[in-house]
């Protein structure tokens, strides 16, 4: 995979128009500010039911990356299994690029 989304991801973190965690990501979708969501593939079975369940259910595109360790060093921190983009040309430009 091209692993250019992982900057595109570090700018939208750097301007502050990312969420992380599976709570905050989920409080986000349901609130309609989320325009993309990140999963990792490594997350457990119950993390990707209720993160795929909420996307499809308030119609937020949701794609998978390779693993939390990847997602965690986009946006700077540490493993990640979530991560809730809130601006719609990040979320558009990593939808073409994740496509």
């Amino acid at each position: 995979m091209n692993n250019q989304w992982l900057s595109i991801v570090g700018l939208a973190t750097r301007a502050r128009k990312t969420i992380t965690g599976e709570e905050l990501v989920i409080k986000e979708v349901r609130a309609g500010k989320a325009k993309l969501v990140l999963l990792a593939s490594d997350a457990s079975a119950n993390t990707m039911k209720k993160l795929q369940d909420k996307c499809t259910y308030y119609n937020v595109p949701i794609r998978t990356v390779d693993d939390r360790y990847e997602l965690g060093r986009a946006i700077g921190k540490d493993a990640r299994v979530s991560v809730a983009i809130l601006d719609e040309g990040f979320a558009k430009k990593l939808l073409s690029m994740l496509d």
